[in-house]
């Protein structure tokens, strides 16, 4: 546990639309928690006091080449999450992903894939947010920025059991998985007034949901409770391990 912390907190942050959304927590479970919105993610390395810990739903580190299923890590917890495991994209090379360009990023992609692969869609509009995590990120910021991914963060606090119901359909937030998850977090020191808030501009109530999974994960991470996908990461090219956690 990180000493000289009088009143620790954790942040759990995902991206969105309106840049990068931050649910933030007393580990002593005193003040509720709050949700901060961030046009940039370097917005967040700068907050003081520090959040002790910084989960975060972004890939973090890039291999120079990318096998079947992405990184080592999405290989491992895809196959954990049943129907939900559409959610973990492959992530491709990092040549990939610094591509502005999606023919670019595609023919980058097939290039350093096993078996070649381009990139979808959905998986290229991340890579702006990919790309702002991979300009800031230091072997020495791991220690409080970690790796996570929401589904299989529920995965864990259900008791290691997919969630039944989907958060999104078509691309959009679906309401009925959005409220198992609420319902879940409920005891998770999340009470039915947090939800009730209103969210900041850009936040979808999936990415609030997200956002305060990732945050449980963080106290997990601080209190040593955690657990690394895969348990020994590899690096990449800029000595940043590669590791979900949950």
């Amino acid at each position: 546990m990180p000493e000289g912390l009088a009143r620790p907190r954790v942040a759990g942050v995902d991206g969105c639309p309106g840049g990068w959304i931050a649910v933030i927590r007393d580990v002593a479970g005193d003040p509720a928690p709050t949700v901060r919105l961030f046009p940039r993610f370097a917005d967040l390395l700068r907050l003081d006091p520090a959040p002790a810990i910084l989960a975060v739903d972004m890939p973090i580190g890039l291999a120079e080449r990318s096998g079947l299923g992405g990184r080592g890590p999405e290989r491992l917890i895809r196959p954990l999450l049943g129907e939900r495991q559409s959610s973990v994209f492959s992530v491709p090379s990092r040549r990939a992903v610094m591509c502005e360009d999606y023919g670019g990023a595609s023919q980058a992609a097939l290039e350093t894939s096993e078996p070649p692969r381009k990139v979808s869609r959905q998986a290229f509009n991340l890579f702006p947010k990919i790309r702002e995590i991979d300009a800031v990120m230091t072997p020495e910021l791991e220690a409080r920025v970690f790796e996570v991914h929401p589904e299989l963060a529920f995965w864990r606090l259900n008791g290691e059991t997919p969630m039944s119901l989907a958060k999104k359909v078509r691309n959009k937030g679906s309401m009925p998985g959005i409220e198992q998850r609420r319902a879940l977090l409920e005891g998770f020191g999340y009470a039915p007034a947090f939800w009730e808030q209103k969210r900041p501009r850009g936040v979808g109530a999936d990415d609030l949901v997200d956002a305060a999974v990732n945050a449980v994960i963080a106290e997990r991470i601080f209190r040593g409770e955690a657990q690394s996908f895969p348990g020994e990461p590899a690096r990449d090219a800029k000595g940043l391990r590669m590791a979900i956690w949950a």
